[in-house]
This record gives structure tokens, C-alpha cells and sequence, in this order.
């Protein structure tokens, strides 16, 4: 007999395992063999956007062994009435009324009438769409709860969406088709739940749906980190950006930033040192002068670009979480993004708030800003990168830093952006820029933490313990000693 060469499957005890996500499945083919399975059974109830997902599994045939109800309560009163008041009817508490709901109803109703290896499951979704009227905002919660076993605990999966198509008919198109892959991933790649997160695009690409955040919960999900899932959503290419609250929870940026003036401060963090506590504070000091805006109404982001938590070819996932349990130490909200140039941070920003922009960073990252090579590609080079970072009320702030030499340090070292050497034909470039308060120089609160280099800090934690413990936040030394993070004592 010849040898059969397996590519994507291998062998336990008998059963083949799939060791690569099938990716040839349209949408038709994965309804129709949900429809085709006589034991996975539930509701499907949609708000918004017409009926896409029910129409979906009614089109191609066999529904009636998937589908108990369908169902569209467009009416506020009505919807009430069924699911009990809430605020907003866009909304992930709505969405948890609405799978309470479905989920109760059709176990309670139909354990006793369906097969005993029926997996009962409701899928929700609640969203706005383009208006008739007026062009709105177009996002929503969309989620599955379902029973991975006959008779066990159901299991969530929750999403943020927003719909980038520009009229009705294609955004309900759109999200019909993420409401099957979400089905069918969370029924046949549960135990896969990053093969779930990739095919949420299935059939749609990058264009028309963003998932900005997304949520397992329950006992099968027990021991899945939601804050890799969320970072996958920007590894495959479901959104640009994704933020944590200290708690290390995922948050909607939409609901975050509306109408806020917000701060971002660029770096590493790896890790986070006294330097960028200190950049921080005195950067939104001098934010809240220059844009007359109370500190208090200020959303404040520490964002790390996914290029900084790449190693080798793959993203370091234990580096990354590491990172955010220091920040959450200090109390930060986090962004992570895929946005390499300024310009693209300050237009996601833009997305959700007319209200001031700044963004703070090192004078020691100056040089990067300034290299004509990272806006190659561009029409207008780095003069249409700046024009497009400075179009409206935006400011880069810089801190100053004091490079170490070889006799110590002195108050001739301290380099600001009064002296900052850049390329002599892009000097006038940030003479100007410098004149009219696009690049504004801060001035630091504590001036004794200016040495603090990061990457001397991180290779000094990897010998063990040392002078770098004074270099951070007293809490990030005995979370990375405790915990032994970044490679903490491993030299």
C-alpha cells in the first residue's frame, strides 16, 4: 500500500486531528453543514441589519434540523418587553439579555423533545447600520452562546464589530456572513479558539468588517487568555488597534474615546521605567496647558506597536503579557497597534474625537520620526506624512533624555528638542514645526530618572537582581522579581 502523506490532519487513537484550519469552506458550505448536523440546534435572533444569518442557513437547505426560531425585534417597546429595559439597545448588556434569554428558552423548551446528543446553541446581534437618513457610526455586539458537550455549561463568545461597507445591503451582507463563520467556528474549531478569531473573515477580508474586540467566557473557555485572542484580532488582520483597561480588560476604543481629548505616549515599555511615568505626568501636564483641557477629562494611552513584540518572525506572547501586567501595575490603559507611522495613529484617534490629540515621545526616538526612509511609498514623502499628522488640533511632545557617556552625566548631555540633531535638509523642516507648536518640548518633573535607558534596564533584569530595580516603579521590580518576567535571571 502507498504511503499517505497527511498535510494538514494527523493521527490520535484512531480519530484525525486537523493540525491547519480548513480554509476552503464558503459560507454556504459551512451553514449547510451546521444544518446537516441533526444534533446542533438553537435560536437566532437578530436586531438591525435585517435577518442575514437566519437567511443564510434558510438558503441553503436542511434549516429545519438547525434552527428552533428566528426572530427580530426591531421595535424598542417590543424588544423590552421581551428582554427587559436597558440604556442603549446597541450594546453588549443588550446582547447578554438577548442570549440569557434565547439560550433559557430553547433548553428549557426542547431537552426533553431533541435527541439526547443535542448541543443546544442561540446566536445575538444587535447593531446599527447605515441609516436612510444620515451617515452614522455603524458597529455592534454580535455573540453565540452554546453547549460544546450534550447537557454541559454553555460557552460565550462575544464580539465588537463595525461595518466598513458603505450602504445597508452590503453591511447586512457582511455581517450574515461573520454570523456563519462565528457559528461554525465556535462549534468545530472550539478547541482551536485562535482558528475561531481567523475565520471571523472568512469570505469578507479586511474591508468590510473590524472586530475591535472579542470575549470567551465560560467552562470551556476557562483557560483561554482573551488578551492573546484580542492581540490575534490584529494578527489577522480584523483590526488596527485594540485597548485594555488596567483591569487587562479589552474595552471598545469607539466608547473609550468618544469626544475626549486623549494623550498617547509611543514606546516599548519593556519595561516600563521611572522615565515613562515621569514622561507621562509631565507630558499631560503640559498637553492640558497647551490644549486647554482639564487633565481630568483626559483618556491617557500608553500604546506599544505589534513591531516591538516581534521575535524572530512570530510575536512573543509571554513578552506581551508581561508588559501589560506591568502597566496594569501602574495603573495605564493600553494600546496596542499595528501603526507604524504617526500619522496613521493620529486618523484611528480621529475616528472617535474631534477633541485634541497629543502624542508623547522620547527625544531618543526623535531620529526615527525624521527618517525619510519610513515614508517611501508616499507621493509626498515625509512632507505629506507631517501634514497629515498635523491637519487640526494634534501635537507631538517631546521629552528630553540624557544619553550616558563615558564620564558620567552633566547637564551638557541633556539632549531637548532645542538641540536635536536631525538631517541638515529636513533642519528648516523642524524649525518650522517647532515655530507654529506642532512639536512641543516638555519639561520633565523629576530630572534625576533622565539616563534611564530601557534596553540597559531590560539586559540588566535578565542577570538578576541590581541597580535596575531603582530604574522602575518600586511595584514592576517585585512583580518581575516575584514573577520572574522578562527573562528575569535567566543570564
Amino acid at each position: 500500500m502507498a504511503n499517505t502523506i497527511i498535510t494538514s490532519e494527523w493521527i490520535l487513537r484512531g480519530k484525525v486531528v486537523m493540525t491547519q484550519r480548513d480554509t476552503s469552506l464558503t459560507t454556504d458550505q459551512k451553514a449547510l453543514r451546521i444544518n446537516l448536523d441533526r444534533y446542533k440546534y438553537g435560536s437566532i435572533v437578530e436586531i438591525g441589519a435585517g435577518q442575514e444569518v437566519a437567511r443564510r442557513f434558510f438558503q441553503v437547505g436542511a434549516a429545519a434540523g438547525t434552527i428552533a426560531k428566528t426572530m427580530s425585534a426591531y421595535d424598542m417597546s417590543v424588544s423590552d418587553d421581551i428582554y427587559g429595559h436597558v440604556d442603549r439597545y446597541v450594546s453588549r448588556a443588550r446582547l447578554l439579555q438577548m442570549l440569557d434569554k434565547e439560550y433559557t428558552q430553547v433548553v428549557e423548551r426542547l431537552t426533553d423533545v431533541r435527541p439526547r446528543n443535542t448541543t443546544f446553541f442561540a446566536y445575538a446581534a444587535t447593531v446599527t447600520a447605515r441609516s436612510f437618513k444620515q451617515k452614522n457610526e455603524c458597529h455592534g455586539w454580535i455573540g453565540v452562546r452554546l453547549q460544546l458537550h450534550p447537557g454541559a455549561q454553555p460557552s460565550d463568545i462575544i464580539l465588537h464589530v463595525r461595518m466598513l461597507d458603505q450602504d445597508n445591503a452590503q453591511q447586512s451582507e457582511a455581517l450574515g456572513i461573520l454570523g456563519v463563520n462565528l457559528i461554525y467556528g465556535a462549534f468545530f474549531n472550539y478547541a482551536r479558539p485562535e482558528w475561531i478569531v481567523e475565520g471571523l473573515s472568512d469570505e469578507l477580508g479586511s474591508d468590510r468588517i473590524e472586530v475591535d474586540l472579542i470575549h470567551f467566557s465560560g467552562p470551556y473557555f476557562d483557560e483561554v487568555e482573551n488578551r492573546l485572542m484580542n492581540l490575534h484580532l490584529i494578527r489577522s488582520w480584523l483590526t488596527r488597534a485594540i485597548v485594555f483597561n488596567p483591569e487587562g480588560e479589552v474595552v471598545v476604543p469607539g466608547e473609550l474615546l468618544y469626544r475626549k481629548p486623549v494623550l498617547v505616549m509611543r514606546g516599548s515599555f519593556n519595561p516600563v521605567t521611572l522615565v515613562n511615568t515621569d514622561m507621562m505626568q509631565a507630558g499631560l501636564s503640559q498637553y492640558s496647558q497647551v490644549s486647554a483641557v482639564d487633565e481630568n477629562e483626559v483618556v491617557a494611552l500608553a500604546e506599544i506597536t505589534m513591531n516591538s513584540l516581534v521575535t524572530g518572525d512570530n510575536v512573543d506572547d509571554a513578552d506581551f503579557l508581561a508588559r501589560m501586567d506591568l502597566l496594569a501595575s501602574q495603573g495605564y490603559t493600553v494600546m496596542i497597534s499595528d501603526y507604524v507611522r504617526f500619522f496613521r495613529l493620529r486618523a484611528y484617534l480621529r475616528r472617535y474625537t474631534t477633541k485634541p490629540i497629543g502624542i508623547v515621545l522620547s527625544v531618543r526616538d526623535f531620529d526615527y520620526v525624521f527618517d525619510e526612509k519610513l515614508y517611501d511609498g508616499m507621493e509626498g514623502g515625509i512632507l505629506e506624512a507631517f501634514g497629515k499628522l498635523f491637519p487640526d488640533n494634534t501635537h507631538v511632545y517631546v521629552y528630553p533624555a540624557r544619553p550616558k557617556g563615558q564620564n558620567g552625566f552633566d547637564d551638557e548631555d541633556l539632549v531637548t528638542l532645542s538641540n536635536v540633531r536631525v538631517p541638515s535638509n529636513l533642519q528648516l523642516l523642524l524649525a518650522h514645526l517647532v515655530a507654529n507648536q506642532k512639536l512641543v518640548a516638555i519639561e520633565p518633573l523629576d530630572e534625576s530618572h533622565l539616563h534611564i535607558d530601557s534596553s540597559e534596564v531590560l539586559e540588566q533584569i535578565q542577570r538578576g537582581r541590581g541597580e535596575w530595580e531603582r530604574d522602575v516603579p518600586a511595584g514592576v521590580a517585585e512583580l518581575i522579581i516575584n514573577r520572574r518576567l522578562l527573562g528575569f535571571d535567566t543570564r
